[in-house]
């Protein structure tokens, strides 16, 4: 399994995560006798089999170099080819958490998309947990299915092409969690409580971009008398480190709130940066009461 972490030495038919930079990122899947066309040189990836991660790999020309990384969650959700708007990893690791998604869950997810969050979950729910991801576009679905299969994850992930809003997840008490990222994800909450086990620990989180969905959302819920309902609005903020020159100066934060945001020692200052990240989504989470 690549995300498996089992691996410690890349094979032929690995995908493997070229890296330059951090905003230079792009994953390979290596075979025998071909040759990488980069910006930065030719590279054989004959060059990198055989390689244990985390090494560097020469150019043919011997001028420049990478690093080759095993592939991650993260680093995927970085570099994967988009087929739809995404996950990023503030809002995916807050949902893991929120939905309790650890080793051994059952858990439904739909649309599957570019499949960002899918790898994610697919690493939380190891070794022996399993993902039922639905897509309503076929071609999406198709190509989820050839993904997943190349990653070796298709042991403990089943895609299925399906209108959930129409025809629901066809499970019945059978998952731990289940999560929406729809146009209406109000109008399969019905099906997701038909799905959720009844033993009062189904989780459900609704992925919305506006709030006018979340009000849709939280109506549901009640009508269908899920509990302990809350919304959530992750929002990511970079900070700086800076060094501290050896006359200890450096330029003073221009607000108060900036002044109150710093903190410094002997040899650094950390402060935010003018720019948070914008907003991705409201995170609407419920819970399935007991049903006896």
């Amino acid at each position: 399994m690549i995300f498996s972490c089992e691996n410690e030495v890349a094979s032929a038919g690995d995908l493997v995560i070229f890296f330059v930079s951090p905003n230079d990122i792009s994953p390979v899947h290596l075979e025998e006798g071909k040759i990488l066309q980069h910006r930065l040189g030719k590279f054989r990836h004959d060059d990198m089999i055989g390689k244990r991660f985390g090494q560097k790999v020469v150019s043919i020309d011997g001028q420049r170099h990478v690093s080759m990384l095993r592939p991650t969650p993260e680093l995927w959700t970085r570099s994967l080819p988009h087929r739809t708007q995404i996950l990023y990893l503030p809002d995916i690791s807050f949902i893991l958490r929120k939905l309790d998604i650890k080793p051994g869950s059952v858990v439904i997810e739909s649309g599957t998309g570019s499949g960002s969050f899918s790898h994610s979950i697919f690493r939380s729910l190891l070794p022996n947990g399993h993902l039922y991801t639905f897509e309503f576009h076929p071609e999406r679905a198709k190509l989820a299915v050839e993904e997943f299969e190349k990653h070796g994850m298709s042991s403990l992930v089943t895609v299925e092409h399906r209108d959930v809003v129409e025809r629901g997840f066809g499970k019945v008490d059978l998952a731990d969690s289940v999560f929406l990222d729809l146009p209406a994800t109000w109008e399969a909450l019905k099906w997701a409580k038909e799905a959720l086990k009844k033993d009062g620990s189904g989780r459900v989180c609704c992925f919305s971009p506006c709030i006018e969905q979340v009000l849709k959302n939280f109506e549901t819920f009640r009508q269908l008398e899920f509990t302990d309902i809350e919304m959530f609005e992750v929002l990511s903020r970079d900070y700086e480190i800076r060094s501290i020159g050896s006359a200890g100066s450096i330029e003073a934060p221009k607000t108060k709130k900036a002044k109150m945001d710093i903190n410094t020692n002997d040899s650094c200052i950390t402060m935010p940066q003018a720019e948070a990240k914008g907003h991705t989504s409201y995170l609407t989470f419920a819970r399935l009461p007991i049903i006896e």
